[in-house]
């Protein structure tokens, strides 16, 4: 058991992954479970470092590297990132496609080696892996559409690491240590006499485009709804979080972080209310609930980062049922649009039932999982005394009732009756579901438990009367705020077409400045060709002429000429040196 604990936490689902193709297509889904169980129970007997221990190191090529690292900050990410490798399994048992079996396993797999590895490089092999790995559920599809989202994806998500692979690198250079450590001290900004260093602002970025901060986020939305039915929710529950945990473990207290993760919480609502496919619905949402553990990590206090992990579990989970129930929904219906949905409540009562779980959790209702880890990262704010950081947590808490809370269950379940009558969700799928909304309301009835899990020893009790009273007076607000807006008719209609916000550059002003510059050159090229060979060949010429034995730079020159054009290019080299 030693020596298998003594390899990087999640090698069972990356080397067993690679051969799941061996086995008969029935089995590989069965394989596929084996496999993460597997990892799960190795995981659950790996050694924890206790505080002031090490980690053990290897050398390579004369950099220390700390392959293994599970301690209190990594280990609740690989606990949960190991459960919904499993739910996602189970889930997954009736499809048929090794593509999708072999890629979900791999990427789960090198998530949780990537939020246990203690260096830059390890972080960086293990970053790259879930990007190449995770891309393949998107292009399972096999569909125009896909293949182009998922181009894009691998593009953004392989961008990612170049940027943290030369911040390693600079790194390296200027400490000699590839430690994967705080890069920020307290007091530090982005830019100004104490900004953070070019390293640290390499990685920065890296982790700012898999958290998908604010104008570097469409790659969710434009990826995920493209994903296959069961690669959305494996896709759900790692990539973003892994960038949580980043920051965390990076830039904890660094405080422009709080701004960020602000802006995150709160304009993805307008775009969630009016979109029409659920599915980026849930991508903007998604979006929301990142930015508050991005606040948290921001604030950096233990009671903050302790929010931050407890809420990154939880999102993990109910995020991942909220994306199956609407998966289902899409197997049996053929889509997810909210105009061509309702009525679902009579022929899928259980997916209903556990989405209603799932809205609950997501929105922070008492008694689920929402509610004891976002209220710690709001208590935080509240205990900096960041004022206007809390009112707008509050705000977003609202509005994440409004989008996830009630418009996915009502518009899919509810509403009008689309006179769709199809089958219950596949037994996996319920047996899926059923377990993340169990542990929903195990997580929040049971929240010591969790707890245990955290990095810091903080005594917090999230069910007093002020945090009860002020969350249901929030979602009864937002509740009474939809029903006020559909019955007046204000609340946005529905539309068959898919809303663009930054995507708009790349989907639409690229495409076309392409083309126009293509028109362009062709012009150019059809009017100025021919003058412009008779001038190449004039300066060709000339060339020719001046460097012969005749000409006059073959010429000799005098001490005093060479002298004069020796010290001009001497002092045009030291202007542009200290330039």
């Amino acid at each position: 058991m030693s020596f298998l604990t003594s390899l990087p936490p999640g090698w069972p689902m990356i080397v067993g992954g690679v051969f799941l193709w061996l086995l008969p297509k029935r089995g590989q889904a069965i394989g596929a479970l084996c496999l993460a169980v597997l990892s799960g129970l190795l995981f659950w007997f790996s050694p924890i470092l206790g505080e002031g221990e090490s980690a053990a190191t290897v050398s390579l090529l004369g950099a220390e590297l700390t392959p293994i690292r599970i301690d209190s900050l990594s280990r609740p990410f690989g606990l949960v990132f190991h459960i919904a490798a499993i739910v996602s399994s189970i889930y997954a048992l009736h499809v048929r496609d090794p593509r999708q079996h072999i890629a979900g396993m791999v990427y789960a797999g090198a998530a949780i080696g990537a939020c246990c590895a203690g260096d830059l490089m390890t972080l960086f092999v293990f970053w790259e892996l879930t990007a190449i790995s995770s891309v393949f559920l998107v292009w399972a599809s096999d569909t125009p559409a896909a293949y182009r989202a998922g181009m894009r994806y691998l593009i953004i998500q392989v961008g990612s690491g170049v940027l943290l692979l030369t911040g390693a690198i600079i790194q390296y250079v200027e400490t000699g240590s590839l430690t994967f450590s705080l890069f920020v001290r307290e007091g530090q900004t982005l830019f100004g006499t104490d900004a953070i260093s070019p390293a640290a602002w390499c990685v920065l970025l890296a982790f700012a485009i898999k958290c998908a901060f604010p104008l570097l986020h469409n790659w969710l939305q434009d990826s995920y709804p493209k994903a296959t039915v069961t690669g959305t929710v494996f896709l759900s529950a790692f990539t973003t979080k892994l960038a949580v945990y980043s920051l965390a473990r990076g830039f904890a207290g660094f405080d422009p972080l709080i701004t960020v993760g602000c802006v995150m919480t709160l304009f993805p609502i307008i775009f969630a209310v009016i979109e029409n496919d659920l599915r980026r619905v849930l991508a903007y949402s998604l979006n929301n609930q990142l930015g508050f553990m991005v606040v948290g990590v921001g604030i950096g206090t233990e009671l903050a980062i302790n929010g931050t992990v407890a809420h990154a579990f939880c999102h993990i989970i109910y995020k991942s049922l909220l994306f199956m129930s609407v998966g289902a929904v899409l197997f049996r219906t053929g889509t997810a649009k909210a105009t061509e949905l309702g009525g679902l409540h009579k022929s899928m009562p259980w997916t209903t039932v556990f989405c209603m779980i799932g809205a609950g959790a997501i929105s922070g209702f008492p008694l689920l999982s929402g509610f004891v880890s976002k209220s710690m990262i709001i208590s935080a704010a509240a205990e900096e005394h960041l004022f206007w950081v809390w009112i707008v947590l509050l705000i977003a808490s609202a509005g994440v009732m409004e989008h996830s809370g009630i418009k996915i269950p009502f518009f899919a379940f509810f509403a009008h009756d689309s006179g769709k009558r199809v089958k219950e969700a596949p037994w996996n799928m319920l047996v899926a579901m059923g377990i993340a909304a169990f542990s929903c309301v195990a997580l929040g009835i049971a929240y010591p438990l969790l707890y245990r899990l955290l990095p810091f020893e903080v005594d917090y009790h999230p069910y007093t009367v002020t945090h009860v009273v002020t969350q249901l007076q929030l979602l009864l607000f937002a509740a009474l705020a939809f029903v006020a807006l559909m019955k007046s008719g204000l609340y946005p209609a529905e539309q068959r077409a898919v809303n663009l916000d930054t995507d708009w550059f790349y989907r639409r002003l690229l495409p076309k400045a392409t083309r126009g510059g293509k028109v362009a050159i062709e012009l150019v090229d059809q009017t100025f060709r021919h003058d412009f060979l008779l001038t190449l060949r004039s300066l060709l010429r000339l060339a020719q002429r001046s460097f012969s034995v005749n000409g006059w730079i073959g010429q000799t020159w005098s001490t005093s000429t060479m002298a004069f054009w020796a010290a001009t290019l001497l002092a045009v080299s030291l202007v542009l040196y200290y330039t």
